[in-house]
């Protein structure tokens, strides 16, 4: 399993040097199944997700390690969004290794998912 995720994170890493950047590709590859970018649907919205996160923590650093925490090992007791855990559910973990963990909150972190940006899909 560790290689497939190298070889899909090389993909990654290398289609980004002609396209968007990994942050980019991954988030957008995996993290809008559910969480669409400016509507919530199944999950919260990136927007709502933003939002609270940079509430709560408005330094990068303490943003990205937050957001990695639970998102490595999501759980009620940790979580800052309990009323979209009450809707929504627990996510699920997903497995995610941390480099590119990492890529996709930074990206988070960095993009404003009301304005175009990389990736856009609204």
């Amino acid at each position: 399993m560790l290689k497939n995720s190298f070889l899909l994170y090389s993909v990654f890493a290398f289609s980004s040097l002609y396209a968007d950047s990994v942050g980019s590709l991954l988030f957008h590859g995996n993290c809008t199944t559910c969480h669409n970018e400016t509507k919530t649907i199944s999950a919260p919205s990136m927007v709502k997700v933003r939002e609270h996160y940079i509430s709560a923590f408005s330094k990068k650093e303490d943003f990205v390690k937050y957001m990695s925490i639970f998102v490595a090992n999501p759980s009620e007791k940790i979580s800052i969004m309990l009323g979209s855990v009450d809707k929504h559910g627990i996510m699920p973990h997903l497995g995610f290794e941390e480099e590119a963990l990492k890529e996709i909150v930074e990206y988070v972190y960095d993009t404003d998912f009301t304005k175009k940006h990389s990736g856009h899909s609204n």
